[in-house]
């Protein structure tokens, strides 16, 4: 698949003063649209970007918020403040049935190309579970297997209205050969109490899947690399108008009139950090791209020398934070756990 290429060289040339000691991982970071409204041509177009990062030696991949599903910019859903329209319901029908399944065909199918093309790939995707939908990043090792998922724990503005709520359960920080990989979506990265939670848990990679493209994005993504002492690779979509279905089936709520086929509707911005704050490779704004850099994880000691958020710069004593990590269950049957107890007998 032909990409538009960046500005800056596909591997930035940085010098990251690696040594032997220090393991380097080949990441990348993936700016592409969604194919809105179908999953299967959006799961093709994921391998084709997948099999070109892994051709340019990735070993690890991220791909931006909700790329498998869609991100639903400029819709409303035909929600006003005691009202829903019967078409914003409609568009609600066609976006669940757009999403995935997790466990599910499509889960099994990202796990069969992450072990194809030896990679490890963090995913956007809508999961749904019922009736529904979570804003929900999945990970995979490079040997083929699913290891978990993380759920949004706060859409943001009208997100709250097609999207539930994440829980404590899913704040994951997976320890793998290439580092310790987790993952906050979009605005849930502004949240202090969620970085401290992961950074708790050792994270080294910090995955910052997005639909902001805009300018500040770039000055919390830096923050989060100094404050955090990791790497944070910051993964989002480019969108033209285009991308989207044509009106009326598709409509930017306030702004289709000003909007041609060919109008940036979502700018990228993706971009690959250092420990230390340095910008290894992007933002990109110039259309899709892969954006890849080599990191040297011994560059993350040389940061925590300076300041470790939760070891020796903290103060327990007088701040700390309690993090409850049990699945919130609205429901709980009693006959599950007396099944539970008579087969232990």
């Amino acid at each position: 698949m032909a990409l538009v290429p960046s500005q800056t060289p596909l591997f930035a040339e940085v010098d990251m003063g690696a040594d032997s000691s220090a393991p380097t991982v080949r990441a990348t970071v993936v700016q592409a649209s969604t194919i809105f409204y179908d999953t299967p041509a959006t799961l093709d177009k994921a391998e084709r970007l997948l099999a070109e990062a892994a051709g340019y030696g990735a070993q690890l991949v991220v791909f931006p918020e909700a790329f498998i599903g869609g991100y639903p910019r400029g819709s409303n859903f035909g929600v006003t403040i005691g009202n829903r329209t019967a078409k914003g319901k409609e568009e609600f029908r066609k976006y669940h049935a757009s999403a995935i399944d997790v466990p599910g065909p499509e889960v099994e199918r990202l796990a069969a190309m992450a072990g194809k093309y030896k990679v490890y790939l963090v995913m956007g995707v809508i999961e749904r579970d019922g009736y529904t939908l979570y804003c929900t990043v999945l990970f995979f090792d490079c040997q083929g297997h699913f290891l978990g998922k993380h759920r949004k724990i706060m859409p943001t503005a009208l997100e709250r209205i097609v999207w539930g709520f994440g829980d404590g359960s899913t704040i994951s920080v997976f320890d793998t050969p290439i580092g310790k990989i987790g993952a906050a979506i979009c605005w849930e990265n502004r949240m202090p109490l969620l970085r401290t939670a992961m950074y708790a848990k050792g994270i080294e990679i910090y995955c910052a899947p997005t639909a902001d493209s805009r300018d500040v994005w770039q000055a919390s993504m830096t923050h989060v690399a100094l404050e955090g002492g990791c790497f944070v690779l910051s993964a989002n979509q480019f969108c033209r108008r285009k991308d989207y279905p044509p009106p009326p089936e598709y409509v930017f709520s306030g702004t289709e009139e000003e909007l041609t086929p060919d109008s940036i509707v979502c700018a990228g911005g993706s971009v690959i950090i250092s420990p230390s704050g340095t910008v290894l490779a992007g933002p990109n704004y110039d259309g899709e791209a892969l954006i890849s850099a080599d990191l040297d994880l011994g560059e993350i000691a040389r940061a925590k020398f300076d300041f470790d958020v939760v070891g020796h710069y903290s103060r327990p004593e007088v701040l700390s934070l309690i993090v409850r990590d049990h699945p919130a269950a609205p429901v709980t049957f009693t006959s599950a756990s007396v099944k539970t107890e008579g087969s232990q007998k």
